[in-house]
């Protein structure tokens, strides 16, 4: 039977294992599965065996993930039109005090970078996370993943390199990027298609997940002139009873356009040099649940 210290002890350490999972699996309804089923080992463990619950807490959900993320890979092959990861609520609060480790974990939810980290393979991506979001030293992710240091290290120096040459460089400074969100909405929705065109970087790339279920490109726009009338068009044909909330998502400022107050779609964009140099829209219904108040 599980005691009310040993639920406070899980409940202490939940964010972090969230967050583990989230980044390796990059969809907020698997890696609350992935902690559940942790909580459930958790619930049967031997507490004697258990030295340090947060490493014990990580490594089974670290190896829950990698699991879970072999099957979920299986099923993306037949997804339909590009893949984003989920929408994740960011909220880092008095936990995370330090302004340069905020910036990394704010970076290591951004979309780009999930993006890239879909091309690892389970195994470098769990060591990249371990590695680059929370720190790990090597030893401790060869014992939670059982492969010798070395391995480790070699994992690491691979999916690092990966993630350097396929990383776009964004700016992350949030002033700047909420001002141009909003001038970007603004452009957008009044139809301003000459001031959205001053917005845009020449080479921006617009990418659109849908799943199918909805209306979204179902290839990656490039061009400001193609994406600019693509998003003029698409603000056009309007949405019932709209309205708009600014959220953090994925570390960064985020539109999320509401339908009679149910989330319809997100926008988030990323700047470099005083341009919008990607636009992200999220309008997969499904990716959109973990958004609804319950």
């Amino acid at each position: 039977m599980t005691t009310d210290t040993e639920t406070d002890v899980f409940e202490e350490h939940r964010p972090v294992l969230m967050g583990v999972a989230y980044r390796i699996l990059g969809r907020v309804a698997d890696a609350e599965d992935v902690v559940q089923e942790a909580w459930l080992r958790w619930s049967g463990a031997d507490r004697e065996a258990v030295r340090e619950p947060r490493a014990y807490l990580v490594r089974v959900t670290t190896r829950l993930a990698i699991d879970r993320l072999r099957q979920v890979k299986a099923r993306n092959e037949a997804y339909v039109g590009p893949w984003l990861p989920e929408p994740y609520l960011t909220d880092f609060g008095d936990d995370v005090p330090d302004t340069a480790e905020r910036a990394v974990l704010a970076d290591s939810v951004s979309l780009a970078v999930l993006v890239v980290l879909e091309s690892l393979s389970p195994l470098e991506r769990a060591v990249f996370v371990l590695r680059e979001a929370f720190g790990h030293p090597y030893a401790d992710i060869a014992a939670m993943l059982d492969r010798g240091e070395a391995a480790v290290r070699q994992l690491a120096g691979r999916a690092r390199k990966h993630v350097d040459e396929r990383r776009p460089r964004y700016e992350v400074d949030p002033a700047r990027r909420r001002e141009l969100t909003e001038q970007f909405l603004a452009a957008a929705g009044g139809g301003d298609l000459e001031g959205l065109m001053a917005l845009l970087a020449p080479d921006v790339r617009l990418v659109g997940d849908s799943g199918g279920k909805s209306r979204a490109p179902l290839r990656v726009l490039e061009t400001s002139d193609k994406v600019g009338r693509f998003l003029i068009g698409a603000a056009q044909k309007g949405v019932p009873d709209v309205s708009f909330e600014f959220m953090e998502l994925n570390g960064g400022i985020a539109v999320v356009v509401l339908s009679a107050g149910k989330p319809d779609s997100v926008f988030q964009v990323d700047i470099y040099e005083g341009r919008i140099q990607a636009v992200y829209i999220m309008r997969n219904p499904d990716k959109l649940l973990s958004l609804v108040a319950p």
